[in-house]
């Protein structure tokens, strides 16, 4: 049965206590009355049940104490843990965190974008499937943009928080030369390239100063989908003999499929991940891949953002190295297979 019972309101409290609604209101932010006012004023707003009205805190202050966290894809491991951190953190601080996933598609990431800002969120962060698309203009011109990953060119972000993928394409593809590879797979979720990402321009650029043959294939995040990108890559001629995979959830593809061939990591390939997620240590063998600075790079996305809400202020961008965590799943091509 619908519950009709009347919602106790601010006048309920000041003829309760024998204030004004004003001194109520006040007394219920801590403002402007006596610290024995405040207190008198919050014991009787718990024994009438009084509750905040969120529809009208958010008309009054301008403000819903909600930030939208927009996945690129929730079907990545490492985004699962990040989006799910993040919402305790943004709720330490009196926010509750909306998480969205735009399915890695770019034009549901558009509409996804602008729903949350019309939505009146406080603050939106987002792990951008597309950083170079023009509705981010909009969006930040509706409310605090916050960006993690990847700059946004176009916009006008509150804060940018990016990962300093040129120093981890170099290492990693570097890696896997000096171990004797030279046909490498580079598998990447297919994103939209800026100065930021790992994309095309700079995997090429760096394997080409390196005298590598590389074939970068996009995948999906999820393992169904990274098993038949890896199968295919492995089953076709010259097939490289080494796998650098942007996200490790696409690297579980790589065993996956190297099992289901018949093939071992790391005697008949090598793999290398890019975000060392938990289960990563839990494979036979243990996957190599590179740490980002999670801790850090929550605590700074939480205290941009409550900056940004609270003082309106915007923060300087900050890029974040990672460090690789050299396991077992790297070794020499077998019998010089590696040699173009």
């Amino acid at each position: 049965m619908p519950n009709n019972q009347r919602r106790i309101t601010l006048r309920d409290i000041a003829k309760d206590t024998g204030l004004s609604p004003a001194a109520v209101s006040y007394a219920l932010r801590g403002l402007q009355v006596p610290p024995e006012t405040q207190r008198r004023v919050r014991e009787a707003a718990d024994r009438l049940g009084y509750q905040v009205d969120p529809i009208a805190r958010a008309l009054a202050s301008g403000r819903t104490d909600t930030v939208g966290v927009l996945c690129e894809s929730l079907t990545d491991v490492w985004q699962q843990g990040l989006s799910v951190t993040l919402g305790r953190r943004l709720l330490a601080t009196g926010r509750h965190a909306l998480i969205v996933d735009a399915c890695n598609d770019p034009e549901l990431e558009a509409q996804l974008a602008s729903h949350l800002a019309a939505q009146r969120v406080d603050a939106l962060i987002v792990l951008p499937v597309d950083p170079a698309a023009a509705h981010w203009q909009q969006v930040a011109r509706q409310t605090a943009l916050i960006s993690i990953g990847d700059g946004l060119p176009g916009a006008t972000t509150a804060a940018e928080v990016v990962f300093d993928n040129e120093l981890g394409v170099t290492d990693a593809l570097s890696r896997l030369a000096s171990a004797g590879h030279r046909r490498i797979g580079v598998v990447t979720p297919g994103l939209a390239s800026t100065p930021d990402r790992p994309a095309e321009s700079m995997v090429h650029r760096v394997a080409g100063e390196l005298g590598l043959t590389l074939t970068v294939r996009t995948s999906p995040y999820d393992l169904e989908g990274a098993t038949a990108v890896a199968r295919t890559a492995l089953t076709e001629p010259d097939r490289p003999t080494a796998f650098l995979c942007f996200g490790d959830s696409m690297a579980y593809g790589v065993y996956a499929a190297a099992r289901d061939l018949g093939l071992t990591v790391p005697d008949d390939v090598s793999v290398l991940g890019y975000d060392d997620q938990p289960l990563s240590r839990l494979l036979t063998p243990p996957l190599s891949s590179y740490r980002w600075p999670v801790d850090e790079l929550l605590d700074l996305i939480v205290e941009r953002t409550v900056k940004a809400v609270e003082e309106g202020k915007r923060s300087r961008r900050k890029v974040l190295p990672p460090t690789v965590q050299w396991r077992g799943s790297v070794a020499g091509p077998r019998d010089g297979a590696g040699a173009v």
